[in-house]
């Protein structure tokens, strides 16, 4: 678990980062650079949950190797299948990762929810759902290696 202490919030506690697969860590089924390292220098800390209907087929050998756990979903009301999966892990200890509309659910009911314009752009429900929005997936860990960029984004 990672305690970020945010001027005006109060404490955070994250113990889960929970992210969609396509458009947020991966792009036309191909993890991106960078993100499996990232997760795996951080799963000391923390528990990472990848959720998604796995269009491409391709979610478990793009993820071989790293420290995280896969749920598959279905096509029909993924938005509700990701917050019952956010629901039954800790929302209150979870920041959500993602970019379309079957992702701002989770980006709004989880303790801190980052939507990220990647290469497949980002949904308007998405942004709207967001505590915080990042440029690039790498981005959000680097949150958890230096909070102060956490802590200057959210603090009142």
């Amino acid at each position: 678990m990672i305690r970020i202490e945010i001027p005006g919030t109060g404490p955070v506690n994250i113990q889960n980062l929970m992210f969609d697969y396509n458009g947020t860590i991966a792009a036309d089924g191909r993890l991106l650079d960078g993100v499996g390292p990232a997760m795996n220098r951080l799963a000391h800390q923390l528990d990472f949950h990848v959720v998604t209907a796995d269009t491409f087929g391709s979610v478990q050998a793009q993820l071989e190797g790293v420290t995280a756990n896969v749920v598959l979903i279905s096509n029909q009301e993924q938005d509700q299948k990701k917050l019952d999966v956010l629901n039954a892990i800790g929302a209150d200890t979870t920041m959500a990762v993602g970019n379309g509309i079957n992702d701002a659910l989770m980006l709004k009911h989880a303790r801190l929810g980052a939507a990220v314009l990647g290469e497949e752009g980002m949904a308007l429900p998405a942004l709207m759902s967001a505590d915080v929005i990042v440029r690039h997936i790498l981005d959000v860990f680097a949150f958890f290696e230096n909070p102060k960029r956490l802590i200057a984004t959210l603090r009142n």
